[in-house]
């Protein structure tokens, strides 16, 4: 069907999408206008106009003097892209799109491990033991794993600092002031600001809270901070202190870090590997969840009961419509 920002390609079916491990990690746009043709969106701004197949995307980070139409929503919508409002630079967030999946076993999984004491103890053990790959951690509590963690943490900034050169005299970070930080911290900013916009996409495309941390607690995005800090040390940090290394205050430390980021993820890797490392962390075995499409009523003695029919009899009657059943 030719596109006239009228009309476009019929709504994809949720097996036809691809999934979340099959697309590239982020897009990052700002101060230009975006619309779509068929299945693409377009992008447009005083360079001109590119076409970017919405569905082949993990996330879009839309910064500051972006212009989305409705009809480029309602695409983004239907392939199951996540969308993400950012503030300039990329690390301030506002707001978020639909997840990818229709199902919401994962997020039943998370909030029952994060609601029990021992078992958000045993995630967020976890959490830490994915970190320390080469060490048994099992007999650690969580104060003494959290010590381990700053410790492995201040001798990688070291490490890093002597690798490059760039000094190193602490994090500092102000969300209000991004240029009032050194190069690195800079650089750092942008860094965990693309990884956490990849980190979140993910979980909001599997269907999680990112709300619903582990070793984070009390923010909107605590199970974003949770999964990013699994990467940091291999991605985000040495990413920023190589950048900061090649370019001074006087250059956009951010767009060349934002760049770094995306050619480092562009594979679509460590999308696959987010998504594969929650599982594992929230559920044993998981069959896809993009193949779930069901709706159910739960009950108090039967556990679930089937959706779309009459309880107002003995008689269940056969679905009328939408299939999302009614309690008569």
């Amino acid at each position: 069907m030719k596109g006239d920002g009228q009309t476009g390609a019929k709504k994809p079916e949720l097996y036809e999408l691809p999934q979340i491990k099959e697309r590239i990690s982020f897009l990052y746009l700002e101060h230009a206008v975006i619309n779509r043709l068929d299945s693409a969106i377009t992008v447009t701004d005083e360079r001109g106009t590119v076409h970017v197949p919405a569905a082949s995307l993990g996330v879009i980070l839309l910064g500051p003097g972006t212009k989305i139409t409705h009809r480029a929503m309602e695409l983004i919508g239907d392939t199951g892209t996540s969308v993400l409002w950012v503030g300039e630079h990329a690390v301030r967030y506002y707001a978020h799109g639909r997840p990818l999946t229709h199902s919401s076993r994962l997020l039943t999984a998370q909030a029952s491990l994060v609601s029990n004491v021992r078992s958000r103890a045993a995630v967020a053990r976890q959490m830490y033991s994915m970190r320390f790959q080469d060490e048994d951690v099992s007999g650690m509590s969580l104060q003494q794993l959290r010590g381990r963690e700053g410790a492995r943490m201040r001798s990688l900034y070291r490490n890093l600092s002597k690798k490059t050169g760039v000094p190193w005299n602490g994090r500092e970070y102000d969300p209000d002031n991004f240029d009032a930080s050194s190069t690195v911290n800079k650089a750092l900013s942008a860094a965990h600001a693309c990884l956490y916009g990849v980190c979140h996409s993910v979980i909001v495309a599997i269907g999680c809270s990112p709300g619903l941390g582990f070793v984070h607690s009390g923010h909107e995005r605590s199970f974003v901070y949770d999964i990013a800090d699994l990467y940091k040390a291999e991605i985000s940090i040495p990413i920023a202190f190589e950048i900061a290394s090649q370019y001074s205050d006087t250059d956009d430390i951010g767009r060349y870090t934002r760049r770094a980021i995306r050619d480092a993820i562009k594979d679509g890797k460590i999308l696959a590997r987010v998504a594969k490392d929650i599982r594992s962390l929230l559920m044993d075995e998981m069959e896809e969840d993009a193949t779930w499409d069901v709706v159910e009523l739960w009950d108090d003695k039967n556990g679930f009961v089937k959706s779309g029919v009459s309880y107002g009899s003995n008689i269940e009657e056969e679905p009328s419509g939408d299939g999302y059943g009614e309690i008569l």
